[in-house]
């Protein structure tokens, strides 16, 4: 029984003569940065400029604050001198009235 089906041809498996070989120069190898170090310098420079910001902003608090307090100061210092000259009229004229009788 003669058939006309045309014959199967095995594939065989195989790469290209540049792809298989090997390089012939090695590429250099890279230190990588570990996880912890990248960690760590990414926490202490998050930290000292998270720190600094609070600083600054403290101490531009600080400078607001001890202007309201001079502020209020000079405030009480004026009102502390206007009832002392006040009070100092006030025993001039007792003292004038006491002086009549």
């Amino acid at each position: 029984m003669a058939t006309n089906l045309p014959l199967r041809t095995s594939r065989h498996f195989h790469t290209s003569r540049p792809l298989y070989e090997t390089p012939s120069a090695a590429l250099p190898l890279r230190k990588p940065v570990g996880a912890f170090r990248g960690g760590l310098f990414g926490f202490l420079l998050g930290s000292s400029l998270a720190g600094a910001a609070v600083y600054y902003y403290i101490l531009e608090e600080y400078k607001v604050s001890n202007e309201l307090l001079t502020e209020d100061i000079y405030a009480l210092q004026a009102a502390v001198q206007r009832i002392h000259s006040y009070v100092t009229t006030l025993e001039e004229k007792v003292d004038a009235l006491q002086k009549k009788k």
